[in-house]
């Protein structure tokens, strides 16, 4: 039987036609006001200002605003800082998008928790971490929680599997770990210096790869009928876990391109226009 391919730009564009007629009703409530995503570009690093021109044009395909704050190379933290308590106390501003990486000189753990928690729609801060950790209210890092609306929207069955992470980044590895606890999966994180990696892949039901390095995660060490996620994406068009082989033995996988990053995407935007809900509705 063929895999299940979890194609996530497929899912995107249908959730794109949701959000939008949300954004069209609030904006029939409030005289034309939409859900407005602040995005923070630190540098002029040419990935990070293509990310945050795709988060812009996906913004404008359901109807939201942007505001584009773009930041010298030479930002120090007070002065990041500075601007993200600004928009902390915009009430036109319902999220706020810090673009990861900024510049080494700066402080990013501290620039992200000083992110207003109900403007928080990427998931970047501590105290979002820990209330999504606790089962309580809080916006998820947006690749875990895409990855999570993914495997829901083809039903992917979560509970009782054992799930293995490799990665345990604070944005990406570590929430996803924290996510499929609480979608009751027993959940294994593994890392690059983990010993015995091949071994712990091979018991995975579900595999998540999230370590950023180019087909680390070898075919051979993934079961028949496990679901892959690869989190993953490096020139060429090449994910985190070596794929090729493994399209016709697995029971699902995701696409490198086209499988996580569009849901990445969706879900900043799914959350942002929630966060206006809460504001405008």
């Amino acid at each position: 039987m063929p895999a299940l391919i979890l194609d996530g730009k497929a899912l995107a564009q249908q959730y794109e036609q949701e959000l939008s007629a949300r954004v069209a009703a609030l904006k029939e409530k409030n005289g034309g006001q939409t859900p407005i995503l602040a995005t923070i570009l630190v540098g002029d690093d040419p990935a990070s200002a293509t990310y945050v021109r795709m988060k812009g044009n996906a913004c404008r395909r359901v109807g939201m605003d942007s505001l584009q704050v773009e930041m010298p190379a030479g930002t120090t933290t007070g002065e990041l800082l500075a601007r993200i308590a600004e928009l902390n106390h915009n009430p036109n501003v319902h999220g706020i998008l810090l673009q990861h990486p900024v510049p080494a000189q700066i402080d990013e753990r501290a620039c992200f928790d000083a992110i207003d928690l109900g403007k928080d729609v990427d998931g970047v801060t501590c105290l979002g971490f820990g209330r999504m950790s606790m089962g309580e209210p809080a916006y998820g890092c947006a690749t875990p929680k895409g990855i999570m609306r993914l495997l829901q929207a083809h039903d992917i069955r979560l509970e009782g599997r054992h799930a293995v992470v490799v990665g345990r980044s604070p944005i990406l590895g570590k929430p996803m770990a924290m996510m499929l606890l609480n979608a009751n999966a027993t959940v294994t994180i593994c890392h690059s210096r983990t010993q015995n990696l091949p071994l712990l892949v091979q018991q995975a039901d579900i595999i998540v790869a999230a370590v950023g390095r180019p087909e680390f995660i070898r075919a051979e060490w993934i079961k028949d009928g496990a679901v892959v996620v690869d989190a993953g994406y490096h020139p060429g068009g090449i994910g985190d876990i070596e794929l090729a082989p493994l399209i016709e033995r697995v029971a699902a996988y995701t696409p490198v391109p086209g499988g996580v990053g569009p849901m990445t995407i969706n879900t900043l935007i799914y959350q942002s226009v929630e966060a206006g809900e809460k504001k405008l509705a």
